[in-house]
């Protein structure tokens, strides 16, 4: 059975969604970067091991990203998922990890890589707006796309009743993604590209504003 590590900032919503999720594979652990962080309690509650690797204690990135890794390793984990890790690691951290590292982001990437993505997403009128799991690489919100979920965007819509559209999906891709991971149904391949050995299913079509 793989063996994921989860690594979380704050409340851990998506992490709680994935311990939630009986998937097959075994965590290991929750990581935060906050000793303060409530997501903490949570895994605790689920008899998950927890730590902490204060970034505050470190005098810059690369200091901070090698003792991260060194308490990381101690678990040897199969896959390292960000859930809610509000830091940006160093390419050396990142490379470390290569094609073991995943990350759910608030947003359709690539459009909107980076914050306030709900706000942006207002701003510039789109339509349709959703979330992403995707594989992390050197570039910031770049890497190989595991999966996403769309949701319209609504007329009366603010970043905040849009941001809980958009998180009521990610608590159902992110534990899908992880589970193909974990059985090995979807993998990079050797020119870093997703794969799968599932059969591609044709969904219904989002439209937004529906047709009349």
């Amino acid at each position: 059975m793989k063996k994921i590590v989860i690594l979380i900032s704050g409340l851990g919503s998506n992490m709680q969604a994935l311990l939630e999720a009986k998937l097959p594979c075994e965590i290991a652990a929750v990581i935060s970067n906050r000793a303060d962080a409530q997501g903490l309690e949570i895994a605790k509650a689920h008899g998950i091991a927890t730590a902490v690797v204060a970034h505050r204690d470190f005098a810059d990135r690369a200091s901070f990203d090698a003792a991260l890794a060194k308490v990381i390793d101690g678990f040897q984990p199969d896959l390292v998922v960000l859930a809610g890790f509000m830091r940006i690691l160093t390419d050396g951290f990142v490379g470390r990890y290569q094609g073991r590292l995943i990350n759910i982001h608030p947003s359709l990437l690539p459009a909107y890589a980076g914050v306030n993505t709900h706000e942006r997403a207002l701003k510039d009128g789109v339509k349709i707006h959703g979330c992403t799991v995707h594989f992390v690489t050197a570039d910031l919100d770049n890497g190989p796309i595991i999966i996403q979920a769309a949701v319209p965007v609504l007329s009366n819509d603010t970043p905040a009743t849009l941001a809980a559209r958009v998180l009521h999906e990610e608590h159902r891709i992110f534990p899908q993604a992880v589970r193909w991971l974990c059985g090995e149904q979807r993998w990079l391949d050797a020119q870093g590209r997703i794969a799968s050995n599932r059969l591609e299913q044709v969904g219904t079509t989002l439209i937004s504003p529906g047709l009349d």
